[in-house]
Parts: C-alpha cells; sequence; structure tokens
C-alpha cells in the first residue's frame, strides 16, 4: 500500500515560465552581448533537465565556464523575481495537497538549483504540508539518486512518483518507484503506471494504485 508520495515541481505543481523567462532575459541583456530572448515556452521544453544542461542549449555560443556563471546569475535573478511575482500552482493543488497529506507523507525532488523549492514553499504559502525535499543543487546528484535519498531518509516502504516529463519517468524507474504521470504539465510520456490530467484527480488515482 502506498504510504508516500514524492512530486516533481515545475509543471507538476505550479508554472514558473513566464516569470523566469522574463528574469533570464534581464540577465541575458545585462550580461552578455548575445541576440537572445528566451520564452516560457522555451524554458517548458527545457525544464527537468540539469542546469548545466539548460545552460549547454540557451547559451551554447558561450565557453562553458561562461555557461555556468550565466545559468548561476539567471537563477539568482529568478529568485528575486520569484519572491515577488510567485509562479502559477495548478488548479486545486492546494485542496489536493490537504487532502492527501492527511493520509500519505509528502516531498518534493526536482531538478532545479539550491533554494528554489524553498522558494516555491515560501511563496505559495504550502511547506506545511510537505515532510522534505532535494534537489540537485542541494546534493550534486541527479533526480533519481535524490528520490532514493528520500525514500532512504525518511524510511519510506511504498513511495511513488508524480512528474511530467520523460526525464521524471526514467529517473523515478531508476529509483525502482512507480510513476504517475501530470499529463497537463510540459511533457509527454508513453506507458506511465497512471495518468492525471489535473491535480486533483490524484487523490482518486492514488486510491486506486494502493
Amino acid at each position: 500500500m502506498i504510504d508516500s508520495i514524492i512530486f516533481d515541481l515545475d509543471g507538476t505543481l505550479w508554472d514558473s515560465t513566464d516569470v523566469v523567462a522574463k528574469a533570464w532575459n534581464c540577465v541575458i541583456a545585462e550580461e552578455t552581448d548575445l541576440d537572445l530572448r528566451v520564452t516560457g515556452d522555451d524554458l517548458k521544453n527545457l525544464f527537468g533537465r540539469l542546469l548545466k544542461d539548460i545552460a549547454a542549449v540557451i547559451f551554447a555560443e558561450e565557453p562553458k565556464e561562461r555557461q555556468l556563471e550565466l545559468i548561476d546569475l539567471c537563477c539568482q535573478e529568478q529568485h528575486r523575481a520569484l519572491l515577488r511575482t510567485p509562479g502559477s500552482v495548478y488548479e486545486r493543488l492546494e485542496d489536493m495537497l490537504k487532502i492527501l497529506s492527511e493520509k500519505y507523507r509528502l516531498f518534493i525532488v526536482s531538478n532545479c538549483q539550491a533554494g528554489y523549492i524553498e522558494i516555491f514553499l515560501k511563496s505559495t504559502g504550502l511547506s506545511s504540508y510537505f515532510e522534505g525535499h532535494l534537489c540537485p543543487g542541494d546534493t550534486g546528484n541527479p533526480k533519481a539518486s535524490n528520490i532514493k535519498s528520500i525514500v532512504e531518509t525518511y524510511d519510506l516502504k511504498s513511495p511513488v512518483y508524480v512528474g511530467d516529463t520523460i526525464g521524471d519517468f526514467h529517473a523515478s524507474k531508476e529509483a525502482g518507484l512507480p510513476f504517475i504521470f501530470a499529463s497537463y504539465g510540459f511533457g509527454q510520456v508513453e506507458q506511465p503506471d497512471a495518468v492525471i490530467t489535473c491535480p486533483m484527480d490524484l487523490t482518486e488515482t492514488i486510491s486506486q494504485l494502493s
């Protein structure tokens, strides 16, 4: 029987891409001579990858060291922007979290920089629903390793992972967890263990899987 749920963040719990794109464009304009502007849709296609891989795509013309410097500056600026203007949580997200947290332990594992999950929790006021979280910015490890770490640290017996990209699917399977596909998010996944079309679907899907 399922005892816990580990969530991806972007495309699963909220959509911050428009706010983040605006912040990153400020950095690009101030710190580079690149004729480049990113959009929220661009980021939807990139989110879920490790930051160094996103940097390699966006700043492909720059040396690797400079790519990492620029993506770090982008992340610093996006943190400031998201504290002023939070991303958009998906419809009835808090209702879903409230229902599920009464029976299941809830966690977040996302491929993001240190501090980003904390900003999500602070800016949305949803921190009370989650027991813990991890990301590569905290550990230096990829998503599958961070999922395993959450499972081991909190002694989870039968967790499930909820995400919206093929990367989430592979990480979940590598960690040995069933995968629930949030089809309202940013990606496409074939043959997940279950599919939800909105956050509230999860309340019934979890009971069926249990």
